[in-house]
Parts: structure tokens; C-alpha cells; sequence
């Protein structure tokens, strides 16, 4: 059996999962792990020039409203970084469900999750409608 990633070719470079093909076929899933691959290569190409510049900003400014400029950038910086490590481990996650075979599939229901869904949200554990009921039950308990 060929690997997810065996099955990619340059001509695939325009490929759309369609819902006209078996649900995470051998095509999808070299699809979406591209995807993965190619998100998460994005992200650390970023994470690499959010350190040049935080490494570029450890000067000290003497006025002080230079300073908490300088300060408050560097904090947000610092949340983007966390954010993305966030999300690479998000991305990880749906590479390996993609290597055991889960990917796409609800972890609540068992369900294809969509493609649709998938497109957008690569990572996505949840159908729509489980997702749905799982903001409200978050709502629920926050509002108790």
C-alpha cells in the first residue's frame, strides 16, 4: 500500500476534495497532510523571525514611553509565539490521525466531520453540529 504521501504528484497541485469521491480516500488524505505540512512550515518560518526580532528589540529605551511601546510589541509578540506553538501541536495532532486513520472522522461521533469543515479548519476534531453542542454546553456552565 502507498503512503498518503507516495500518492502526491505535481499535477495534484490543483486538486479539490470533492464530495463526488469516497470520504478520506488515499487522494484526501495526501491532500490534507499537505495542507498540514505546508501550514505548519509557514508557521515556523514566522516563529523564526518573531525571535530575529525579539532578539533585535532587547534594547533599553530611556523614555519611557519608547519603552512600554517597545514592551507591550514584545508581548504580543510573545502570545502570537504561544498561539502558534498552540497550533503546531493542533497540526501534529491531525497529522498523526492521519497516519492511524481517524482523521475526519468526529471524535464524538465517529461521523465524517466534512470536507467543507476540513478545508477550513484542518485540525478540526469536531463535526459542526457536535462543535455546536459543545459551545453551548461551555456556555451553560459559564453562565451558571
Amino acid at each position: 500500500m502507498m503512503t498518503a504521501t507516495a500518492t502526491m504528484t505535481a499535477g495534484q497541485s490543483a486538486y479539490r476534495p470533492s464530495d463526488d469521491e469516497p470520504f478520506m480516500n488515499e487522494r484526501q488524505l495526501a491532500y490534507f497532510k499537505q495542507k498540514l505540512m505546508d501550514w505548519k512550515d509557514d508557521i515556523l518560518r514566522e516563529s523564526k523571525g518573531t525571535v530575529v526580532n525579539l532578539k533585535a528589540e532587547t534594547e533599553n529605551h530611556p523614555d519611557l514611553v519608547d519603552r512600554a511601546s517597545s514592551e507591550s510589541d514584545r508581548a504580543l509578540e510573545l502570545r502570537t509565539r504561544d498561539r502558534q506553538r498552540k497550533l503546531i501541536s493542533k497540526i501534529d495532532e491531525a497529522l498523526r490521525r492521519i497516519e492511524d486513520g481517524s482523521y475526519g472522522y468526529c471524535e464524538e461521533t465517529g461521523e465524517p466531520i466534512g470536507l467543507g469543515r476540513l478545508e477550513a479548519r484542518p485540525t478540526a476534531t469536531l463535526s459542526v453540529e457536535a462543535q455546536e453542542r459543545h459551545e453551548r454546553r461551555e456556555r451553560v456552565h459559564r453562565d451558571d
